[in-house]
């Protein structure tokens, strides 16, 4: 697993009077893959915003890399504007929606984040652009704009553009949720190479038999609060706790023993 890459403590959020985070503390290792599952208001997608700080909390620490934020409510005192961008710039956000820019070309989505945040000469960004883009199997739709690509092929350019930020950690926000389902195995494929890669990762995702597949440890939330945390032989194979057996059991077994 290597040393620790994120640290959460305590951590709470409210939007009004719904409390959407209830005291939430988890400890992810350097080079760990993290699927958390559970039904949808249980808090999954909250918690990956706040730990790249879109959604910022109530109160707890949130440490990534070795940079920690504090929050106190009303007297939490929010990092400049420059820090608050490194911060966030250790994590790669892969949303549901691919939030492409429609008047740019692949490569040219790719490479914008690298030229206008990190300062990157356009040429080498190209260069840059041109190898992940290979890597995500999409050499041959560099010139292309969005309009032209099926949902997978955009969320593959979405992944290409988050990985040229050069992120300690990826974010998967149910990447996968949003594409016909003969659609989804391309982008799993790409997540899967990552992950042998030894990326950080942690995936909000309903792909049961990927989570059981990819992941070093899963998170079930339900509620606010993490019910249950361990190896997917016991969060999905051999659940300790009620709540879990029950939402898994929605699952065809058949798709849950997957490989």
């Amino acid at each position: 697993m290597g040393s620790e890459m994120i640290s959460i403590r305590n951590l709470k959020k409210c939007f009004g009077d719904n409390v959407v985070l209830k005291d939430i503390s988890l400890e992810i290792s350097k080079g760990s893959v993290v699927a958390m599952i559970g039904p949808s208001g249980s808090g999954k997608s909250t918690l990956l915003r706040c730990i790249n700080l879109l959604t910022i909390p109530d109160a707890g620490t949130v440490n990534v890399g070795g940079q920690s934020i504090a929050f106190d409510g009303k007297h939490t005192k929010l990092p400049k504007a420059k820090d608050l961008a490194h911060f966030r710039s250790k994590t790669g956000m892969v949303f549901q929606h691919f939030n492409l820019f429609p008047h740019m070309t692949v490569r040219q989505n790719v490479m914008e984040g690298m030229v206008t945040v990190l300062k990157i000469p356009k040429q080498d960004a190209r260069i840059t652009a041109d190898a992940l883009l290979q890597r995500v199997g999409l050499s041959d739709r560099a010139d292309a704009y969005p309009g032209m690509l099926s949902g997978g092929q955009k969320q593959r350019v979405a992944i290409a553009r988050a990985l040229a930020m050069k992120p300690d950690v990826m974010l998967f926000d149910e990447a996968t949720s949003a594409l016909d389902p003969e659609l989804v195995g391309e982008v799993l494929s790409v997540i899967r190479s990552l992950a042998a890669d030894g990326m950080t990762m942690i995936l909000v995702t309903h792909e049961i038999a990927f989570a059981r597949e990819v992941a070093d440890q899963v998170i079930f939330m339900r509620d606010g609060v993490v019910v249950e945390c361990g190896p997917p032989s016991v969060v999905i194979d051999n659940p300790e706790k009620e709540a879990t057996r029950s939402f898994l059991s929605r699952f065809k077994t058949a798709n849950i023993n997957a490989a």
